[in-house]
């Protein structure tokens, strides 16, 4: 955003300082070919920007500023003699005034060394207090069978919630791949009970993004690989393919509206008939100001089992919303809302569980930001999950509450 505004400015600036402003006409195709340079330099792709300001030129080939940006974006990009020739066109065809001449011998004084990769990184380390670390059933009491073959049982202790204290640990690492957007990341998470160590979890994924521009329209594509472990073992492997698009709508400023869609295939080595597909389709709604940012979503998803599983398949809905608020100098408050609900097709265990699961899960989460320097924070969250099911062994209810340091280099 800071370099989209920066172009934005410094594109105006030039074109009053040069005094070739675009003919009435034509306005409409130069708003467009900024729009577009400036939403591909707010993603990261400068090739797109270039393409675009040749277009512009090519439209209009007296509008100096542009000239101007895209000499500077050739050299940023380390096309040193196309750099120049831009220059030197600018010097001989527009007699730029000295303020200008002075950015022209200021680029070439630095060199156009070419495209450098930025990377970003982030660190969290906390600790926690959860009420259900097993995700205990709600109650002990269910029931097997069905009419003389009923039988009322009661779940073990070890099968209702227990409590531990945990530290978390996580980590992630971005970098640039590509001088057009492509973004390369790795995350990892851990969590370490204090006593129930058999439910410890380590995960990492790793993975890469780019973004498109189709017309109007704006496309981010990822692919990620990801690996769960619990209590030691490999517990679960997912890959994923997702992409998001903006429609160019007649949006205000503060809005801006995308459809995710993706595909997710989830592996349980050591639980046969568990894999399964999951399709889903949302519609997200960001707003955003300086003051505060939140998000509103709201799909479909639909969980093809690879075999037999208990169940079959299902499908559900997703929604969520969540906010985050400045409320003083160095303090921000957030506050989260997700359901997700399945429906499965057919009855969970004939003969022993009779029931078609009908399962809604609510995670209802808080948070208080604290700014401690530049790049550090202290984060305390509160997380409640709501698991409602028809069958009362999948039922659960469980409170986290975190307190964590953060760093990040961005």
């Amino acid at each position: 955003m800071r370099d989209a505004l920066f172009f934005c400015f410094r594109a105006l600036t030039l074109c009053l300082m040069m005094g070739t402003w675009a003919h009435a006409q034509n306005g409409r195709v130069q708003q467009d070919f900024y729009l577009d340079a400036i939403q591909s330099i707010t993603e990261g792709r400068k090739q797109d920007a270039s393409d675009a300001l040749m277009r512009m030129i090519q439209q209009e080939p007296d509008h100096a500023g542009a000239w101007l940006d895209l000499a500077i974006i050739q050299c940023e990009l380390g096309h040193a003699e196309e750099a120049e020739r831009l220059f030197a066109a600018i010097e001989s065809r527009f007699h730029p005034p000295p303020g200008i001449m002075e950015v022209i011998a200021r680029q070439r004084a630095q060199g156009c060394a070419g495209w450098r990769p930025t990377s970003r990184m982030s660190f969290m380390l906390g600790r926690g207090f959860d009420n259900n670390v097993n995700q205990g059933a709600s109650t002990p009491n269910f029931t097997l069978g069905t009419g003389n073959s009923r039988v009322e049982l009661q779940l073990l202790p070890e099968y209702l919630p227990q409590s531990d204290q945990y530290t978390a640990l996580s980590t992630e690492y971005a970098r640039d791949l590509t001088a057009n957007g492509t973004i390369g990341f790795v995350q990892f998470q851990a969590r370490r009970n204090d006593a129930l160590t058999r439910y410890n979890t380590v995960s990492i994924a790793v993975g890469a993004e780019h973004p498109w521009r189709i017309g109007g329209w704006s496309v981010r594509g990822a692919g990620v690989l990801a690996a769960l472990s619990l209590g030691g073992q490999l517990y679960q492997k997912q890959s994923q393919l997702q992409a998001r698009i903006s429609p160019p709508l007649p949006l205000p400023e503060s809005l801006r509206f995308s459809l995710l869609t993706g595909v997710t295939h989830v592996a349980y080595p050591t639980l046969p008939n568990f894999d399964a597909n999951t399709w889903e389709m949302r519609g997200l709604l960001n707003y955003g100001t300086q003051q505060t940012r939140a998000q509103a979503s709201v799909g479909y998803a639909s969980d093809r089992a690879s075999a037999a599983r208990p169940g079959g398949d299902r499908r559900g809905w997703i929604a969520s919303i969540q906010g985050r608020t400045r409320i003083a100098d160095n303090v921000f408050g957030e506050l989260g809302w997700s359901r997700q609900t399945w429906h499965s097709e057919s009855v969970y265990s004939p003969g022993l569980i009779d029931q078609v699961r009908d399962q809604t899960t609510d995670i209802l989460r808080g948070g208080l930001i604290v700014a401690i320097a530049a790049r550090q924070a202290v984060h305390i969250e509160l997380r409640e999950v709501k698991n409602k099911e028809n069958i009362p062994i999948f039922q659960y209810y469980s409170r986290q509450l975190q307190v964590s340091w953060q760093w990040q280099n961005f």
